[in-house]
């Protein structure tokens, strides 16, 4: 059967016109010679309005136009983790200016031939995503062949130990043939059994976030801040460093230099998991702002399906959409041009149900094999001049459940991460402190919750310190300063270009946050016992400060060096005094 061929009728930027089409909303269609795609957001009748995914240049009246019959799907198998792909998820390394359409039809059927390890036998029992093999994928982590959602029945064949390629049959379960490869439609999450408690903390490495700011597997954080406030190198951070299987970077409107940053630092980094290369278990989506907008609306929903592709072969995958600012401004210029009414500054009014529609896609859940695997979400948010009453931000902060606020003065004051404790939130850290008291920190909640409480005072003191100076303060005072002080350069403060500071266990950060704690209440117990509080102040804390930066990422027990030299200090430079 031919596919049916309509013509366009008009050409207008982006926007094509299209007549005698028998196409459905989000349906893809093929324009012109170049089979260039584009989605359909309008129809009447017969008539449909494309938004295309390509530059349209050349595209003409009367050219062909070919419905496929289905919405946008990604392509998904073993040559994922590792490459650079557009927004539609088509690979970037070597490809032509202008790409080829068939990718978008169905998943490639050449690619190199792999190595398949059935684990199933014929005449096995066999339900939707259940495993029937591994294929070698050339990376740490390893490639599962899952039986299709909506597919079960008894493995009527079932291909031998051997080299294979994308599109040869692996096995079939009732009358169904199964690949090493698959499609998915990109706006339709993946189903699965059941969501699970999110309780268990996504590790990230960075102090701010493990010990006062927590993200569970599974769980969603927004990134906002202004211009040079270090978001993407925050994001990176996280991309590097945490504890997840899986990584999907989704470079959503960003500079393109900024987006080569990333793929070349990824390529040289090793990665602390498995001593490889960090890229050999990342995706990476880059959709630069000199892209088509359209394709910019679509790379987050690409990459969340990636995401829940690995999480239903039992993995924890961690999104990092940078940033979804970007994404809503091409959600913008798309109801410009599609004369959808305008709504607060100039957003769609169905802006909020696209941020919840993404952000849910996020959790910890048993998947339909039975396996245990999660999709945590991590969104930077970019206001336009630091407003972070704007639509954008305002609106995902509903659905988010972390917010790390970055602050324009810690930024220009040289104090990454420059996340702000008194504007940031966690709503998992009730489930992360049970979590955390039932392992091997039962204290981290009670430890957590004095050290806001001391840089919160610190805070209220600072703003009545600038009116009647410091020695103006009584001494109990003047110690929550120096507490505050030492809080932020000995523990939130994170140099990523130091080898021993880029990351931090969470023994180290338990350590050092102990150590600081121990100090101050030294601090006022001295005061409480006639110490003058210039002497306290005039001790050297550099030893403490510098055991983030001198000591290794996991070495918590060498904290207590530094820490018993300045207590040491302390007390002489009170004996002094009180003498």
């Amino acid at each position: 059967m031919t596919a049916q061929v309509a013509r366009i009728t008009r050409v207008s930027g982006p926007l094509v016109q299209v007549d005698g089409a028998d196409a459905a909303m989000h349906d893809v269609l093929e324009l012109g010679p170049y089979r260039s795609p584009g989605e359909v957001v309008a129809v009447r009748g017969s008539r449909v309005t494309v938004q295309a995914y390509e530059y349209t240049g050349g595209l003409r009246p009367g050219d062909a136009a070919v419905p496929l019959g289905h919405p946008l799907a990604a392509p998904l198998g073993p040559w994922l983790l590792g490459g650079l792909f557009d927004g539609l998820l088509r690979p970037l390394a070597g490809a032509p200016v202008w790409l080829d359409a068939g990718s978008l039809t169905a998943a490639p059927a050449d690619g190199p031939a792999r190595r398949f390890a059935p684990q199933v036998a014929k005449g096995d029992a066999a339900g939707p995503g259940g495993i029937l093999g591994t294929v070698a994928a050339g990376g740490p982590i390893e490639f599962r062949v899952l039986v299709p959602p909506h597919v079960s029945g008894r493995v009527e064949r079932v291909a031998a130990p051997g080299e294979y390629g994308p599109g040869d049959v692996l096995a079939t379960v009732g009358t169904v043939p199964v690949t090493m490869t698959a499609s998915w439609p990109v706006r339709t999450p993946r189903p699965y059994l059941a969501r699970r408690a999110a309780d268990a903390p996504l590790l990230t490495g960075q102090r701010v976030v493990d010990a006062f700011f927590p993200i569970a597997k599974g769980g969603t954080a927004a990134v906002p801040g202004g211009f040079g406030t270090g978001k993407t190198l925050l994001l990176q951070q996280i991309a590097k460093w945490c504890d997840a299987h899986v990584i999907v970077y989704v470079g959503c409107g960003e500079r393109g230099n900024e987006m080569a940053d990333v793929v070349a630092e990824l390529s040289t980094l090793d990665d602390p998991r498995t001593g490889g290369r960090l890229l050999d278990r990342t995706v990476v989506i880059a959709n630069t702002s000199n892209m088509p907008m359209m394709a910019r609306e679509a790379s987050i929903y690409t990459g969340v399906t990636v995401a829940e592709f690995y999480r239903d072969m039992g993995y924890d995958v961690v999104v990092i959409a940078d940033s979804t600012s970007r994404w809503a401004e091409a959600l913008r210029e798309f109801a410009s041009r599609s004369g959808t009414p305008p709504a607060e500054e100039g957003y769609p009014a169905d802006l909020a149900s696209a941020l919840a529609a993404f952000y849910e896609r996020a959790g910890a859940v048993r998947t339909l094999g039975g396996g245990h695997g999660s999709v945590t979400i991590v969104g930077a948010v970019s206001p336009p001049g630091g407003d972070l009453t704007e639509p954008v931000t305002a609106n995902t902060e509903r659905f988010v459940r972390c917010r790390w606020t970055l602050d324009r003065d810690l930024a220009y004051a040289r104090h990454y991460p420059a996340v702000s404790w008194s504007a940031s939130f966690s709503r998992d850290t009730g489930l992360i402190g049970a979590d955390y008291a039932r392992r091997a920190d039962p204290g981290w909640a009670a430890r957590r919750a004095r050290a806001l409480d001391v840089l919160a005072d610190a805070d209220r003191i600072a703003a009545l310190a600038d009116l009647v100076g410091t020695s103006g303060l009584p001494a109990h005072e003047r110690m929550t300063l120096l507490a505050g002080r030492l809080l932020r350069d000995a523990v939130l403060q994170q140099n990523a270009l130091v080898v021993h500071d880029a990351y931090c266990t969470t023994a180290k950060s338990a350590a050092l946050l102990e150590a600081v704690l121990t100090v101050c209440d030294r601090c006022h117990a001295l005061v409480d016992a006639g110490a003058a509080p210039a002497s306290i102040e005039a001790v050297d804390f550099g030893p403490l400060v510098r055991a983030r930066e001198t000591l290794g990422p996991g070495d918590a027990g060498g904290v207590a060096g530094p820490r018993d030299a300045v207590l040491a200090q302390l007390d002489a430079a009170a004996a002094g005094r009180t003498a």
